[in-house]
């Protein structure tokens, strides 16, 4: 009896309240404008899109984006797939107002009514999470769906909750009645119906007419919709799925039309990637049979349609080539260089960004390093997956970037990605006796040394930190040579030679001199820096060689210019200050022959590059750090059309690549597979020639007629009135005329 008195009040207090309750809809949806979403990126078109970014040839290098979305056009879909969404959609959409009235009595008749009853008879106020809803899903118009999805995005994802998510005193009672997440529902469908109408009006108004709203808004919709697997929009699924491009299906297509229509109304069971294939295929027929009702297609259409299989999933098209690295360096130069920009406007779309990269050099550079690493594992099989390499590769005239990567391609069996460690720019390490030229040209900047200058390679010491005992240098041959020209010591790399050139001219000369060059990590002043014991990043020890390269300090960079909408483009140029030139141009003619010396000459250490098969004029130097941690080599071709490579070799964990591997050894093979494929295809034009006098000047020194050199006991000069060991005839007959000469002495090579 109490059961029966509380329902028949209950039944009593509904009959009351619902009449109430839906005036109270009806007024919220045809007449209440108030707290109205921003309408404007909808009717923008702004929705989230793919961020690219290309390379200097505007080749896509990646695509990022949190919603892989293209835009799409009205007059850019086929009718075939136009029709397809309509009939599994909104056969009426051209013809409503936002709301189809005419599938109201459709959709309720799938309201549970036993659930309903239930509800109501029990009174229960909780639902139970395993128990069904009331009212179903579907019946929304293409309007409805597409507000839904843009407006109402959080309120649908609450809606499921068995917490009530509106508060007042009417959602309250009806959740006593029918339960929170029916309520919800409710509440949610009802604040869909006021925004398709006003939709609806407000696109009516911008275009000039129902029927172009009406495109408007189907145009938004087939871009907006969820395809599954991460894929927006009807076009972007077309070419997911099918490898093809939206705007080529005809109406042969209206298989794989029909597939695409389907996906929407739940894309976990009807995307074309599902494992159980036959809702997918029971999907396609419904909406091909409805197609043919509306008059779509031909029975005969919809009959062929039918008997052919579904179509084989292409999958996504192998992504154009991609560097992790320098996805990593563009998105930190984005936001340190744009402040007013963010890596969210590139992964929503809203930006492009063009870098300075060539992908075909950025290809070269990955497998020169892949192979470089191999052939170090073909010699040290326990370090196979796990050894790791860094590549850039600098324009001489403007410090842009070309390629850089930052590591392996596969590293520890997981492919690279950009959130990876980039090891160009953020690995600090010793550059070993790649830091020699930085010290020479400190030295021919002092104005006291050339290239024919002689120089003790002796033994020498080096204070030892605190202790008492120095630290005494000693050679990569472990023999000291005596008196040798500066030439001969940058070639062969004479660690004692550097020591002595630091100590005659100090360790603050080879600091400023390496900020001159573009270092900014701050160097030890300590005499081994001269050494290479002062780590730095493999893109500032390049930017050094390119600055001697070039004559020009720039700053490295890798962003050329970003695409904003309808904005315009922003030059990342105006963001940076120009090239400037470094001045002493006498000193730098002088390192840029060092440098070519050390490929030239026989005993240099890059003397390898001095081949029949190598036809590039380079000027560069090997590197190898303390107990083989690291294998360097950075070289250039010569001046402002020039390029910059540089390659460091070595583990993660700074272990020991093993007894004599050097630079020339593990790195050096890398430049020179780099060099030879850019310069093969023509990429960066045609090799610089290096200045007819330099050349010449390399080659008297080769053939042994080279000026003899003036040696001042006290100091290496080339002045009247110094004692001297001379070589040439000459040489002797400059001396009696213009030195105190204690003796001479003919020597049958004429070189010494």
């Amino acid at each position: 009896m109490i059961v029966l008195l509380a329902g028949a009040a209950l039944v009593a207090i509904v009959s009351v309240a619902a009449p109430l309750a839906a005036l109270a809809a009806l007024h919220h949806i045809y007449f209440d404008r108030g707290d109205l979403p921003d309408l404007g990126p909808l009717t923008r078109f702004e929705f989230p899109t793919i961020g690219h970014i290309y390379d200097t040839n505007s080749q896509p290098l990646i695509e990022l984006a949190r919603e892989h979305r293209q835009i799409t056009q009205y007059g850019d879909i086929p009718p075939i797939v136009r029709d397809a969404i309509l009939a599994a959609e909104d056969r009426r959409f051209f013809s409503h107002n936002g709301v189809d009235y005419l599938s109201v009595p459709r959709v309720l008749t799938k309201v549970r009514v036993g659930a309903l009853i239930g509800r109501i008879a029990t009174g229960g106020r909780h639902d139970n999470t395993s128990g069904r809803a009331i009212f179903p899903q579907g019946g929304s118009t293409i309007t409805q769906q597409l507000v839904r999805g843009d407006f109402l995005q959080r309120q649908t994802a609450r809606e499921n909750s068995y917490q009530l998510r509106n508060v007042g005193l009417a959602p309250r009672a009806l959740s006593s009645v029918i339960g929170a997440r029916n309520v919800n529902m409710v509440l949610r469908k009802r604040e869909e119906m006021r925004l398709s109408l006003w939709l609806e009006a407000q696109m009516r108004e911008r275009f000039g007419s129902k029927r172009r709203a009406k495109e408007e808004i189907f145009a938004r919709y087939a871009s907006f919709v969820y395809m599954s697997n991460g894929q927006y929009g009807f076009a972007q699924a077309a070419e997911y799925y099918f490898g093809r491009p939206l705007s080529t299906f005809t109406a042969d297509d209206a298989d794989k039309a029909a597939v695409l229509a389907g996906i929407a109304k739940s894309p976990r069971e009807y995307a074309p990637t599902a494992t159980d294939t036959a809702p997918i295929l029971r999907r396609r027929n419904q909406i091909l049979t409805l197609m043919a009702g509306d008059g779509f297609i031909s029975g005969e259409q919809m009959a062929q349609a039918k008997r052919r299989p579904l179509a084989a999933v292409i999958g996504p098209a192998p992504g154009p080539f991609q560097s992790s690295a320098v996805v990593e360096h563009v998105l930190d130069e984005l936001t340190a260089a744009h402040p007013e920009l963010g890596v969210d406007d590139l992964l929503s779309g809203r930006i492009q960004v063009y870098s300075t990269v060539d992908a075909r050099v950025q290809r070269i550079a990955s497998d020169a390093l892949e192979r470089g690493l191999q052939r170090y594992e073909q010699r040290h099989a326990g370090a196979r997956g796990v050894v790791q390499g860094s590549v850039v590769v600098l324009k001489n005239g403007d410090g842009s970037i070309l390629a850089e990567s930052g590591g392996r391609q596969v590293y520890q069996g997981r492919a690279t990605t950009y959130s990876d460690f980039n090891r160009v720019r953020k690995s600090l390490r010793q550059p070993g006796s790649a830091m020699k030229p930085i010290v020479y040209l400190a030295a021919f900047r002092h104005g006291d040394f050339t290239l024919e200058t002689l120089v003790p390679d002796e033994p020498i010491s080096v204070p030892n930190g605190g202790q008492a005992t120095p630290k005494w240098i000693s050679n990569y041959d472990g023999r000291f040579k005596g008196l040798i020209p500066i030439r001969e010591a940058l070639a062969e790399s004479r660690n004692a030679v550097a020591i002595w050139i630091t100590s005659q001219i100090g360790i603050d000369a080879v600091l400023r001199t390496s900020r001159t060059l573009g270092v900014r990590t701050p160097l030890q002043r300590y005499a081994t820096t001269a050494l290479g014991a002062s780590e730095m990043s493999l893109l500032e020890l390049a930017t050094a060689y390119r600055t001697i390269a070039s004559g020009l300090l720039a700053q490295p960079h890798v962003i050329q210019r970003i695409v904003r909408g309808s904005d315009g483009a922003i030059d990342a140029a105006e963001q940076r200050s120009a090239p400037t030139a470094i001045g002493d141009a006498a000193a730098l003619s002088l390192i840029q022959e060092g440098l070519r010396g050390v490929v030239r000459i026989p005993t240099g250490t890059a003397h390898a590059l001095d081949a029949a098969g190598f036809p590039i004029a380079v000027m560069g130097k090997t590197g190898t750090t303390n107990e083989f941690r690291d294998a360097l080599f950075v070289g250039s071709t010569y001046g402002l059309d020039g390029i910059t490579v540089a390659v460091r070799i070595g583990f993660d964990d700074n272990r020991s690549l093993g007894a004599k591997e050097t630079g020339g050894r593990v790195a050096m093979p890398v430049f020179r597979d780099l060099m030879l494929g850019v310069y093969r295809d023509g990429i960066a034009g045609p090799v610089p020639p290096f200045p007819d006098q330099m050349e010449a000047r390399i080659t008297r020194y080769l053939q042994g007629t080279a000026p003899a050199v003036v040696v001042d006991a006290a100091r290496p000069v080339v002045a009247p009135g110094a004692r001297a060991v001379v070589a040439s005839p000459a040489e002797s007959v400059w001396l009696l005329q213009h030195a105190t000469v204690l003796g001479v002495k003919k020597v049958p090579d004429e070189k010494h």
